[in-house]
């Protein structure tokens, strides 16, 4: 299964992949509009791949088939006070 995938010029480390290369006619319009003008990455074929770095290798084949696309958005920031305070025992103080 080939795949193209594309980062978005607006929202970073965030990915868009699609089946056929410059073909976005299953992504739906609003997304699209957030994503921004798609930059083209790579070209990969999922069936000789065993895993991906940041993407769940089932979850984008099975979203491939059945969306036409799949959505990789960036890992959600640490909040690093609220560690803090959890370390130091849930207190509000500084």
């Amino acid at each position: 299964m080939l795949c193209a995938i594309y980062k978005s010029a607006k929202k970073e480390q965030t990915y868009l992949f699609v089946k056929t290369r410059d073909d976005f006619s299953s992504v739906p319009g609003a997304l699209m509009l957030t994503f921004g003008t798609p930059v083209l990455v790579t070209l990969i074929n999922l069936a000789t791949k065993e895993k991906l770095a940041f993407a769940d290798l089932a979850k984008v084949k099975t979203n491939l088939g059945d969306k036409g696309y799949y959505l990789q958005l960036p890992p959600p920031k640490e909040d690093l006070l609220k560690q803090h305070k959890e370390y130091m025992g849930g207190g509000n103080e500084i």
